[in-house]
Parts: structure tokens; sequence; C-alpha cells
């Protein structure tokens, strides 16, 4: 008799189409699951690959703005996600960057978790977030502080739930490490390498796709061209959106969200793909290689894991990093990417990038269930 799967996410909804959601989506493709989560409002989309699916939700379903973000309910997510009731199944995989890890689970179940990130705004970005709110200041400042550290203890009390963890990077690794003094498996996640245009020919521009909110720090980058008189193309939305449209010179193009099929033309033409935020992987990163296009990052995080810098890698680079996250050090940078820039092999770029594509994903969490579940004291 086959064994039943549950798969619990945060929240599902068209706005959220990140990495995280890559990885729900190829899990499925492979293991026949039911579906849980805080919010779902995927079923009905019917654009989504979730159309029509039966989908578990939790008592903030109904909530009044919920569909457009579940997270200003920080302080109800962890009493949320412990109400689904899994009782029935025999393992329960977990897709987890906040709450999703906290599901109650039995002795007699297998819990494994694909973790993409502890839980940001309790850990590492606790200060921006209370930087950036409303009510991170004066005494509403001092009962969010409050909340923030009831929810780090929850959070760490939560990861005791999860027999085996998975981090998407060894950076990732490291910090559920520090957070939850717990080990993970490293297991990339999901790149759909082939379905990137190659293209050998660049033209004479630059790229950022990426969302447009503070961390992913797309203003640096603007201010950097700006000096640098460059032409740049920025793909993405966000609230920063109206902001970097005010400081961007005549040079840099802001365009806005745009579909899958244009993001994959910009990213194939690219002279070269500028990414400055400290990502746990950065799935972006990997697509640009797919392409035949090179990457300048900031040189940390899981970029780290991903791009080879072509001043230590020669032949076998695949781009640049910079080491501060300051104007200076990209404008630096840059120049010294167009030194650089016909040393880059495009085909070597493409065959790099293939070593985190969909069919090794699912080819090594497969293997990593089977191995726990044989594992796992008294289980099966």
């Amino acid at each position: 008799m086959p064994l039943k799967y549950a798969l619990i996410h945060e929240w599902l909804t068209p706005k959220a189409t990140g990495g995280s959601e890559l990885v729900v989506r190829e899990i499925l493709n492979h293991i026949n699951a039911d579906l849980f989560a805080l919010i779902d409002f995927e079923s009905c989309n019917q654009e989504s690959y979730l159309y029509q699916r039966q989908i578990g939700t939790t008592f903030l379903q109904n909530f009044p703005y919920a569909r457009n973000g579940v997270q200003k309910y920080l302080p109800l997510l962890p009493l949320a996600i412990e109400q689904l009731d899994l009782r029935q199944y025999e393992v329960i995989l977990s897709s987890s960057h906040a709450v999703a890890k906290g599901v109650i689970t039995t002795p007699e179940q297998l819990h494994i978790c694909y973790c993409h990130s502890p839980m940001r705004y309790a850990w590492d970005l606790t200060f921006d977030y209370l930087q950036q709110s409303r009510v991170g200041s004066g005494l509403a400042g001092w009962v969010t502080r409050y909340l923030l550290h009831r929810l780090r203890q929850w959070d760490v009390l939560s990861a005791n739930r999860v027999d085996y963890f998975i981090a998407n990077s060894k950076h990732t690794a490291r910090r559920i490490w520090r957070c939850y003094r717990r080990r993970a498996k490293v297991i990339y996640p999901p790149v759909n390498v082939e379905a990137m245009p190659f293209l050998a020919e660049k033209e004479d521009f630059y790229l950022i796709v990426s969302r447009l909110v503070s961390y992913k720090q797309v203003s640096l980058i603007i201010k950097a061209f700006n000096q640098l008189q460059k032409p740049l193309v920025v793909i993405g939305t966000g609230s920063q959106m109206k902001y970097l449209r005010k400081i961007a010179s005549s040079h840099i193009e802001i365009l806005g969200w745009q579909p899958d099929d244009v993001v994959k033309k910009y990213m194939a033409r690219a002279k070269a793909f500028v990414y400055a935020a400290c990502e746990d992987f950065g799935i972006a990163l990997v697509e640009a290689q797919a392409c035949g296009t090179p990457v300048i990052a900031f040189g940390a995080g899981g970029a780290l894991e991903t791009v080879r810098d072509i001043r230590a890698c020669g032949d076998t680079g695949t781009g640049i990093f910079f080491k501060a996250q300051t104007e200076a050090a990209l404008v630096e940078t840059v120049e010294k990417f167009e030194m650089y820039q016909s040393s880059f092999n495009p085909e070597y770029l493409r065959s790099h990038a293939s070593q985190f594509s969909r069919q090794v994903f699912g080819d090594r969490y497969l293997n990593f269930i089977e191995q726990c579940s044989q594992k796992k004291p008294g289980f099966l």
C-alpha cells in the first residue's frame, strides 16, 4: 500500500512566484502529495498549475486582505500552522521559509523539511523590519520587538518537530545550524535550465531581474550605473518602484513586471546580469548563466556556490564578484568586468548551470527521502 504524503507550504498566491514556489511545484511533479498552506488563492487562478486542486488551508484564509499578504498577521502564523490536522499521513514534507516546518506531527510520522531560509524577519532582517515598519518605533516598536522575541522562541522550538532538514545551499545550512543547531543536507533548488534560451552574442546593456524591495539592493545598482553612464535594464515590481524610477538616469530603463518570455529574451541578450543582494541561493543567477550570460554579483551567500569568479577560475569563470554592497565597489567591478568580457565562454556558462537542473534536484530529493525513511527508528 503506497505511503500517504502531505506537502505544506506557507502561502499560495499569484504574487508568490519565487524559488520556494518552484520547489513546491517540482516536488509535486515527483510525489503524489496532498497540499496544504496557510492561505490558497492559486487553486482558483485559471493560469496556475494548481487550478482546481484541493488544497487544505487555515483560518487565515478568510481574514481580510490575506490575499495581498498574510504576513500582516505575523503573530498568528504559528498558531495557524499548528491547526492543520495531518494525522492521516505517514510522511510530512514541508517547504518552509517562515512557519511551515511548525506543523504538529506524531512520533510515527516522518517529517522532512526543505528549508529555504530560517524566518528572515525574526533573525537576519529583524532590524531592517523594525526600521521600515510603521510599528517599529515608540510603544508600538517595543510591542513589535517583544512579538519578534516570542516568534524566535517558537521558531527554535518548532525546529525540533523536524526529523531531517534539507537546505537550499551551504549558506542556508550554516544559518540553520546557527539558529536551530540542526544539521541539514544541501540539495540545490530546481532551475529550469532547459527552458532558458542560449545566445552566445550579447548586446550592449546590463540587466537586473528582481523584486523591487529594499533588501534586494536594486537602488545601489541604479546609483552605481548612474555614475557609470552605462545602459541598464531593470525588470520587476515592488514597493520601491516609484523611488527607483525617480533616481534613475535616462540611460536606465525600468520596465516593471514582464512575462516570462520577455524576461528570458532580455536575459539571453544582456551583456551581464547584475545582482547586489545576499541571497540564500539565487535562482536568477543560475538562469542567467544558462543563457550564456555572465554574472556580476555581490560575493556573499548562495552566489559563492553558483558563480565562479573569472579572476580565480580563468577559462571556467562564469562571473565576477564585488566584495562590498557599496556603489564604489560595484562601479569598480563593472569596469573590471569589461576588461574580462571577451574571456567568458558562453557554452561553459550553460554547462555549469546544468548541475542545478530540475532533473538533478528531483533525483537528489527523492534519494534523500528514501534514505531518511530507512534511517528513522520505528518507521515503516
